[in-house]
């Protein structure tokens, strides 16, 4: 088995469901295996049992190996409905080399939808960009997952090209278009151009309202954690180019360093802020550290709703 951290050998597995399989497996038995026993993780058959529920269906060998009571699940039981939003504008596409944010937010989305298939769990998919571009309904049948695959892989081998973002339109387009009550996971970078006070206020009203319409929202924040938030380039003059406007500029990294990062902070802190204050999940992911911490992250929100 690859190891699923090493982005070359991720990019050689070219079927969706072979690595969301291998990722999902590998996250199952690593929870097995460490002495982190906060999840369910008989997906496929069980689901924690609740005060007051008949007892008939408990299973009781699995309460012998675990300490826990589990209720056996049918295959028509359908526990939660999930929608996954994928960002698909071009400034998604950094780094040029390596694995980028488009291909990293792809292989988790895949890997999320392969473990809500396991769950029993309704799932959908978004694309967007300057709008929604894409949405489907959430079903939990196997000809659903592959259905969103094959959308995933056209998003891989299609990259955006000059293609902006709008994730606050996109945000309340979303809140009108999903009625019943669902989680929403966003995988984006959270990066508009011309970001200013009243964009950040326009973003937040969109947030809210998803939370005013009963969603549960979890936002996987896309980043290069070394590039993008670090800043860390070579000590010499860079050419820099807008992926989104194609704007360039000139210029040495070190002169301008600090005014970056000062600006960036500042966003990300009243991003984080709002999110606290809206209850909503904002997770820090950086492409270069693995799946297993939006995994991990899923199953906590998903374990604080049961």
């Amino acid at each position: 088995m690859p190891k699923l951290n090493d982005d070359q050998q991720i990019r050689q597995l070219a079927n969706l469901e072979l690595l969301a399989r291998q990722v999902v497996e590998g996250f199952i038995t690593g929870l097995h295996q460490s002495p982190f026993h906060g999840f369910s993780v008989e997906f496929a058959e069980h689901r924690l049992y609740n005060s007051g529920e008949s007892v008939k269906n408990i299973d009781w060998k699995l309460f012998a190996r675990t300490d826990r009571l589990f209720i056996k699940q049918f295959e028509e039981e359908t526990n939660l409905r999930c929608y996954l939003l994928l960002d698909t504008s071009s400034s998604m596409n950094f780094p040029d080399k390596g694995i980028n944010k488009l291909q990293f937010s792809i292989y988790a989305v895949a890997s999320l939808m392969y473990l809500f298939k396991k769950q029993r769990d309704a799932f959908g998919l978004g694309l967007f960009s300057e709008k929604l571009d894409w949405l489907s309904q959430a079903r939990s049948t196997s000809a659903h997952l592959f259905h969103l695959y094959a959308q995933l892989e056209r998003a891989y081998d299609q990259p955006r090209i000059n293609a902006a973002t709008d994730i606050t339109g996109v945000l309340h387009h979303v809140a009108e278009e999903i009625h019943k009550r669902s989680m929403i996971i966003i995988f984006s970078d959270m990066l508009e151009s011309g970001l200013n006070d009243e964009k950040l206020n326009a973003l937040f009203a969109a947030i809210q309202h998803l939370k005013y319409n009963k969603h549960e929202v979890i936002i996987f924040n896309v980043n290069d954690r070394k590039k993008e938030l670090d800043f860390d380039f070579d000590n010499r003059p860079h050419h820099f180019v807008d992926i989104e406007s194609g704007a360039e500029v000139k210029v040495h990294p070190n002169k301008i360093r600090e005014a970056y990062r000062a600006n960036l902070d500042h966003y990300r802190h009243q991003l984080e802020l709002k999110c606290a204050q809206y209850h909503i999940d904002l997770v820090d992911s950086n492409i270069h550290e693995g799946y297993n911490q939006v995994l991990k992250a899923y199953l906590v929100k998903r374990n604080s709703m049961i």
